[in-house]
Formats: structure tokens, C-alpha cells, sequence
């Protein structure tokens, strides 16, 4: 696909800075409520745009590790959900602790940066 100027990013911003600086402010109840989750929704699709591929290549990255081998993200994670279930990795592994700290940390990150925060 052709990159497009600006991209989708930086248009995402400009419609949920309109939101809230200028939309928002003159809502009230219902609408507001709404125009906030709206909000929320573009922000968290701005930030997985902007960082999702990043976090995605890093966990596959802990993922090869975890399992000694290369291979598709998503086959890893089911692999790695299996070899838990199956008991060949133990979940007080230090190194599982990690993944999943660091992976929980990357999807705060998207969708609720505020929480990494507390």
C-alpha cells in the first residue's frame, strides 16, 4: 500500500485533538459520554498503529527465545500455551514471568497507557 501524507497516525491525532478541544466541550450527557469513548477508541488505534508492530516483533522476539526455535507469532503463543498446559514449561519459569510481564506491559501501552502509569 502507498504511504500517504500525512499518515494515518498524524490524522488521528488532528480528528481526536477536534474531539476534545473543540467537539467535546460543547457536549453535554449522552453525546459527551460518547464523543469520550470515541476518543478513547481512536487513541487506542492511533497508539497500535504507531507502536503494535514494534511490541509485535519484540514478543515474537521473547517468543523464539522462550521455545528455542523461529516461527509465526501467533503458532508460538498457541505452542507456548500448549507446552504450559502440558507442563513442559513451569508458570513460575522466570523466563515465561518476563514474556508475560513484558507482553502485558506492551498491551497496557496501546490500550491503556494510564494504567502502566499506577
Amino acid at each position: 500500500m502507498p504511504s500517504s501524507m500525512p499518515d494515518a497516525a498524524t490524522l488521528l491525532k488532528a480528528a481526536i485533538k477536534y474531539l476534545e478541544d473543540e467537539l467535546m466541550p460543547e457536549l453535554a450527557g449522552y453525546h459527551r459520554f460518547k464523543c469520550r469513548v470515541t476518543v478513547n477508541a481512536l487513541s487506542t488505534i492511533r497508539r497500535e498503529l504507531e507502536r503494535g508492530e514494534d511490541f509485535g516483533e519484540r514478543e515474537a522476539s521473547r517468543l523464539q527465545t522462550l521455545l528455542g526455535h523461529s516461527g509465526d507469532r501467533a503458532n508460538l503463543s498457541a505452542e507456548l500455551a500448549d507446552q504450559i498446559r502440558g507442563g513442559k514449561i513451569a508458570p513460575d519459569d522466570e523466563a515465561l514471568r518476563d514474556h508475560i510481564r513484558e507482553s502485558l506491559r506492551e498491551a497496557l501501552a496501546i490500550n491503556n497507557p494510564k494504567w502502566i502509569e499506577r
